[in-house]
């Protein structure tokens, strides 16, 4: 049997039943109190009680530190985890207890987010962490009682794909800008990041001692290869042009191709951009100018892979923008 006592303007419930640790929880009121003794009975006599004390004595805040201790920290780029899970302590969500929370709060959440303007994968990417921590928390952390509140809620879609690819003419106003910019590496990444579809912070990681010119190839160390379509080749073939301007490129002392930062490269790119009056292009989509001109030089989708790093052929394809003239020609 349940104990209920009153201790100043609160009531203490209490569970005691062989076989189960002790269970107490306080209330408001003596009737919450009940219910929720009642409830633990319950599942103590059908034998399917458990434990929620982990649970309702853990914040999300202090869930997030663990994550980002014992699952972010072990990813090779746990980046972007960190970011993301910065962001969720500033939240006031991050003051609830994990048993606390329900697919309403997170609901709620991700409507103002969409209403501020925050981009529809950006705000599925926030919910997705926060969905595998509570995953990790009843699996792993002995919280086998708590229930995912992110279940059932419906997530952004995020899947405004994007085509954008260099228009007419822009790529030599780009050339020409980016060459008298105050950062020398910024044309040499701009062409390269064509050339060979790397993403920016894999372009900017590479080192001299993975290029072989003679051979037309970059090897790239397993341990800056990343899993399913974010990855890249172990072994990623170079066009003439690209050895061309790797060529060109004076050696830096500490090993690296670019010794500059990703920020200085974004900083200089987007002030360009402004000046030429180009909208609506990002240095991501110089990728699906990548892979787009490799179909258009005539690869298969296999070989095109093997260079963009791409797994799986649909994601290839939101890679892929042929040109209706390219098309046309080869109809005849």
């Amino acid at each position: 049997m349940a104990s209920i006592t009153k201790r100043g303007r609160y009531w203490r419930a209490q569970v005691v039943r062989r076989g189960y640790p002790p269970q107490y929880r306080t209330f408001d009121s003596r009737s919450e109190a009940e219910a929720w003794a009642r409830v633990l009975e319950s599942e103590m006599d059908r034998g399917i009680f458990v434990s929620r004390v982990e649970a309702e004595r853990t914040t999300l805040a202090e869930a997030l530190k663990r994550y980002e201790r014992e699952i972010s920290a072990v990813k090779a780029h746990p980046a972007q985890d960190n970011q993301r899970i910065r962001h969720w302590l500033r939240q006031p969500l991050a003051h609830h207890f994990l048993a606390n929370l329900r697919g309403a709060d997170f609901a709620r959440y991700r409507d103002d987010r969409l209403a501020v303007g925050r981009a529809a994968n950006t705000v599925r990417l926030e919910l997705a962490l926060v969905s595998h921590l509570f995953e990790i928390a009843r699996k792993e952390w002995g919280m086998e009682g708590l229930m995912n509140p992110l279940k059932n809620i419906r997530k952004p879609s995020g899947s405004n794909e994007r085509d954008r690819r260099l228009l007419e003419g822009e790529y030599d106003k780009l050339a020409e800008a980016l060459s008298k910019s105050d950062n020398p590496w910024t044309r040499p990444a701009f062409d390269l990041a064509i050339e060979t579809s790397l993403r920016q912070g894999m372009l900017l990681a590479l080192r001299w001692e993975w290029i072989d010119l003679s051979r037309q190839v970059i090897w790239i160390p397993a341990e800056f290869r990343r899993h399913g379509n974010k990855g890249v080749p172990p072994a990623l073939p170079l066009s003439l042009k690209a050895v061309a301007v790797l060529r060109a490129l004076p050696r830096s002392t500490d090993g690296r191709v670019f010794p500059t930062t990703q920020n200085a490269i974004v900083c200089v790119w987007k002030k360009t951009l402004k000046r030429l009056g180009i909208k609506g292009l990002r240095w991501h989509d110089l990728r699906h100018e990548a892979a787009s001109r490799l179909f258009e030089k005539g690869l298969n989708p296999i070989e095109v892979s093997s260079i963009t790093g791409h797994k799986t052929l649909s994601m290839l394809r939101r890679y892929t923008h042929l040109q209706p003239e390219t098309l046309a020609r080869k109809l005849g």
